[in-house]
Order: C-alpha cells, then sequence, then structure tokens
C-alpha cells in the first residue's frame, strides 16, 4: 500500500485527496498546511472546481504543519505537491531528497533553471518526479490526441484551443506574478503543455497580451510556428467577468475531419469526418485529475512506464511558456 502525503491543502490538495482515496493501492497518510486551521477548514466547502468542494474526513490522517517534519516522522512513499507555485521547486527537491516520489502541480516552477534542478533532484535520488498536466489525461483531449496520431484523418492543418475564465480571487498570491506566474503559467499552460505534447516543441511562437492595471498579463493568445504551413493557437484569460464561468475548448482541423470540444454544443465533443456523419468517440468515465493520479500510481507500482507526462516535457513546456512572455513582451517572435 503507498502511504501518500499531500502539501498544502487548499482546494488543489482537497482535488488530490479525492483522487488518492480512488486510487487503487494507496492511501492517504499525512497532510502539511502551514495554517493551522486546516482540519477545521477541512470541515468546510472550499473552491470553485467540481471534485475538491467536497467536505472531508481526516480521521486517521497525520497533520503537519512543517514538511520536514512530516518527511521524518510520516513514512511516505509519495508526495503531491499541491502548494503555491513558487514553493513548487524548494518543496519537490525536498522530497525527492528524502527519498520520497513528487507528484508536482503545474506549473512545474517558475523557471527553467528550477525544473532543471528538479530533475537532477529526481536522477540523483532515483526516484518519480511527475508533474500534474492533468489536461494530458482529459479523456477528450486523450482521445483526441490518439485519433491524430493515429494519422486516420490526415496530418493537423489548424488548431485552436481556448481556456478562459475570472481570474482567481480565492487566494491572493495567484494575482502576484511573481509568485503564480500570472496566467501564462497558471492557466494558459495547461494548452500549451497540451500543444506540445499533441505536436511537439514548435520551431518558434508569437504571443501577444492584455495586462491588467498592475501590469500583469491577464490575457494571452500564441501563435505556434511549426514551419509545415498548419496555424496552430492557443487563448487564455483570467479577464472574463465572474458571471461567464470558465470555458475550455478546442478545435483540431485535419485533413479528412476535425476534432471539435465545445461546451456551447449539445454534442461538446465531436470528430467531424470530410465523409460521413460526425460522431462522439467513446471515452473513459472522469476527470484528468482521477486519470492523473491513477496513472501515477501505477508507475510507483511498476504497472506502468512513465512515459505520458516525463518531467523532460514539462521542462520543455515551461521553456515555451516563458519565450511566450519574453515574445508579448517584445513583440517579436521567438525561436525555440
Amino acid at each position: 500500500m503507498l502511504r501518500i502525503g499531500i502539501v498544502g491543502f487548499g482546494f488543489m490538495g482537497r482535488m488530490h485527496h479525492r483522487c488518492w482515496l480512488g486510487a487503487d493501492g494507496a492511501t492517504v497518510a499525512a497532510i502539511c498546511e502551514a495554517n493551522p486551521e486546516v482540519v477545521q477548514r477541512a470541515t468546510q466547502p472550499a473552491g470553485n472546481i467540481d471534485g475538491a468542494s467536497e467536505t472531508i474526513d481526516l480521521t486517521g490522517v497525520a497533520v503537519y504543519e512543517d514538511f520536514a517534519t512530516m518527511l521524518r516522522e510520516a513514512s511516505l512513499d509519495a508526495v503531491s505537491i499541491t502548494a503555491p507555485s513558487f514553493l513548487h521547486a524548494q518543496l519537490s527537491i525536498q522530497a525527492l531528497e528524502a527519498g520520497v516520489h513528487v507528484l508536482c502541480e503545474k506549473p512545474m516552477a517558475l523557471t527553467v533553471e528550477e525544473c532543471d534542478a528538479m530533475i537532477a533532484a529526481a536522477d540523483s535520488a532515483d526516484r518519480t518526479l511527475m508533474i500534474g498536466h492533468c489536461i494530458r489525461f482529459w479523456p477528450e483531449y486523450a482521445k483526441a490526441k490518439e485519433i491524430v496520431a493515429s494519422g486516420e484523418y490526415g496530418a493537423v492543418r489548424s488548431a485552436t484551443f481556448r481556456r478562459l475564465g475570472a481570474a482567481p480571487g480565492w487566494t491572493a498570491w495567484f494575482l502576484d506574478g511573481d509568485k503564480s506566474g500570472g496566467v501564462a503559467l497558471d492557466l494558459h499552460v495547461h494548452d500549451a503543455d497540451y500543444i506540445h505534447y499533441l505536436l511537439g516543441m514548435p520551431k518558434a511562437v508569437r504571443a501577444d497580451a492584455a495586462r491588467f492595471d498592475s501590469g500583469m498579463i491577464g490575457h494571452i493568445s500564441a501563435t505556434y510556428d511549426y514551419g509545415d504551413g498548419s496555424v496552430v493557437t492557443a487563448e487564455g484569460s483570467w479577464m472574463l467577468p465572474p458571471s461567464f464561468g470558465f470555458e475550455m475548448s478546442f478545435h483540431i482541423i485535419l485533413e479528412r475531419a476535425a476534432i471539435v470540444l465545445s461546451p456551447a454544443a449539445e454534442s461538446a465533443f465531436r470528430v467531424c469526418p470530410v465523409d460521413g456523419d460526425a460522431y462522439t468517440p467513446d471515452v473513459p468515465e472522469g476527470d484528468g485529475y482521477t486519470h492523473e493520479i491513477s496513472h501515477f500510481a501505477r508507475v510507483l507500482q511498476g504497472q506502468e512506464a512513465p512515459t505520458i507526462a516525463p518531467p523532460q516535457q514539462s521542462r520543455d513546456t515551461m521553456r515555451l511558456v516563458l519565450a511566450e512572455k519574453e515574445s508579448a513582451d517584445s513583440g517579436q517572435p521567438v525561436t525555440l
């Protein structure tokens, strides 16, 4: 039985708690949260993402305020790092050096140098490091990847991805770009990473951005140059009003079909062939968080290879998004 610790118990920590409870051969043994009221808060709903808002029973779970103490006392096999983004590198390296496997939420870190240090720590400790790029595991996105990779409908001619919502207002560090990386590294990184996963690293990227009064990017639109005549774009925003809600969508246009995820459509996920009627492929039940954590558990148990989200690819996704921010600042494309 894998003994799991969760570091940071905000709504994403709660999401990981839910998913670990459903993973075969794993138990949540400990949590670490700097706020001493965490046990009281755990009995109340929190967050705005489905699956993380339930009340939680922490009976039998050791609660720590100090991470080093948890690593020393809790006899953990692995930890989920769900603390604020600016702590990801520090906490991941600390766990890896203690001989504990790490599933770290995205973004991997805030600099490429921090990513390199995390990978080096995992290699030195001979422990698994995986970054929580849950969209690689989201059923519709995973199926779209499968269809594109099959070549059944030919090459990608155009692809558009959108991830739009209001600025996260439930904790202040999100709106500090030095701590969260802003919308580019916190939200838009999902689509940038999926594009990387689907099509590989582009040759160059060009991005434009709208900014909050503070100067932090609030909306980013990027175009990825693959040198093959395709048009690939992604748009991420924290500038929508709260009444808008949240949208994640894509249109992938192939030579002989289009693959669409549109929340406004009656059949949100569709394949639309040139020849024949549109259809909705079968996809597994559950969300990307559940499938991501189940995969990580199976990797640790030797049942699957760690090939879906290797940390080296997460490091390159970081390089890609930072190039987008550089392009938005300079107004010029950035070669990768």
